[in-house]
């Protein structure tokens, strides 16, 4: 399937890029946090934005350390804590996705249990988002795929066998359409870990429409991701890169966000069709700068052309040079001045 339809956007080759503005829990628990991430995602061009619908209780037991980053941006060593730190309420979500109905643009969610997808699919939501620690959670992702929803699975700390047991696993559940992000869970990722051929790798693997979940800073990463192939692009952004909390600091501003998301769209245009052809805006140059047969002197009625009297000149206002062959030996049929290009009109 290379092609997938979350709403009634299509995903896939040839598609526009879908690109996914990752809020996170980068709201800090706070309803009013969330609605304005939501305005900050659409007014800098993003298609959809991303929460997380998690329980601290299910997700963590209590003895869990902190990734080293987390730690380094918190301060906290236990993550059940940290979790409980940033939860927001699950009915708060029906406020963001009012929000994102209201604002135009996507409203999105990862889901990290059974009863985060429920409440998805209460809420509305068009597709799940399933982030990359999930991959192995196989009863997760049967309970997933039953729904028939398009699911969004990120494949960072993955080998190539790992990624097709959770794609055989989903795709033996049930009906849900899949998609695929190539990701390295690491933030902020060095981009010479990105590794974004193994993309190419997995959509011929699975034949899966496949993406980059970008945890790089900036966005060149990214641009090279959509030409080579991304179909789509995710990427956190915060309000404030100085607020408390994890992933703030190595995510996107608001004004990054907006530069971010014009960089993709650049490139993305910047692909074109694969037709090999001159565009509009290069036929006035090609008349300039191309050459056409002109006289080398003047030239009299009834007079063969040869190399005697004809050289090659521009502008490309005469006839083409790749057709001297069919030019030499002709008889003008009138009166050629010095240095005019020559025409069909002026040969017998």
């Amino acid at each position: 399937m290379s092609k997938i339809k979350i709403g009634e956007r299509m995903i896939g080759e040839g598609e526009p890029v879908l690109i996914i503005a990752e809020a996170g829990v980068n709201h800090n628990g706070q309803l009013e946090k969330a609605l304005e991430l939501v305005l900050v995602a659409r007014e800098a061009g993003a298609d959809a934005v991303k929460f997380q619908l998690y329980r601290p209780e299910e997700q963590v037991s209590r003895g869990a350390l902190t990734a080293g980053y987390q730690r380094e941006q918190t301060g906290a060593d236990n993550m059940l804590e940290m979790a409980r730190s940033y939860e927001l309420p699950w009915e708060a979500h029906r406020a963001i996705a009012a929000r994102c109905r209201e604002a135009g643009i996507a409203y999105m969610s990862s889901c990290f249990d059974r009863e985060a997808v429920d409440f998805l699919v209460q809420l509305g939501g068009e597709c799940i988002k399933v982030g990359s620690g999930e991959l192995t959670n196989y009863p997760l992702l049967a309970h997933m795929s039953a729904t028939g929803l398009p699911i969004l699975l990120s494949t960072g700390m993955s080998t190539l066998f790992d990624v097709a047991g959770a794609v055989e696993h989903i795709r033996a559940s049930g009906p849900s359409p899949l998609a695929l992000f190539q990701c390295v869970s690491n933030y902020p990722a060095d981009p010479a870990t990105a590794n974004l051929r193994a993309m190419e790798t997995m959509r011929q693997a699975f034949s899966v429409p496949v993406g980059f979940s970008d945890h790089t800073h900036g966005a060149t990463v990214a641009v090279a991701a959509v030409a080579l192939g991304a179909c789509m692009v995710e990427k956190h952004f915060t309000l404030d890169k100085t607020l408390p909390g994890p992933d703030h600091a190595m995510s996107l501003g608001p004004s990054e966000l907006r530069d971010y998301v014009k960089a993709i769209r650049t490139a993305e245009s910047a692909l074109g069709d694969g037709l090999k052809r001159p565009v509009e805006s290069e036929l006035e140059t090609m008349r300039a700068a191309r050459r056409s047969l002109v006289s080398a002197r003047s030239i009299n009625a009834g007079e063969q052309l040869d190399e005697s009297n004809v050289t090659l000149k521009r502008p490309a206002t005469g006839i083409d040079p790749r057709l001297w062959h069919t030019v030499r030996g002709r008889v003008a049929a009138t009166d050629i001045p010095t240095d005019v290009p020559i025409t069909w009109e002026m040969l017998s």
